[in-house]
């Protein structure tokens, strides 16, 4: 499944790219809002990781670890998108407040 890798690769640029705004950024605010984004991307990432497994390999002990893998990114992604929505706005007012 090569759109499945091309996915993979993208959420994890994503992720990375997440992280280094998140680093270099000086606002609580929007640190707190980029570290959700990034969240979102790397549970992306370790979902889709996990649903390609499953077209590679037919074991029971894949299907157990595809399983995981599936149920922690789908988790981190629920909970990066709640923090996104939280820190949204207040990544918005401080941004337009233009304090740094």
């Amino acid at each position: 499944m090569p759109i499945l890798v091309l996915l993979i690769v993208l959420s994890f640029a994503f992720y990375i790219f997440y992280k280094v705004k998140y680093v270099r950024s000086r606002r609580p605010a929007e640190k707190k809002w980029l570290s959700a984004k990034s969240s979102i991307a790397l549970g992306v990432f370790v979902a889709l990781f996990g649903v390609n497994q499953l077209f590679l390999f037919q074991s029971t002990v894949t299907y157990i670890v595809a399983t995981i893998f599936i149920i922690v990114g789908s988790l981190s992604v629920w909970a990066g998108l709640k923090a996104y929505k939280f820190y949204l706005p207040l990544a918005a007012k401080e941004a337009s407040e233009g304090t740094d």
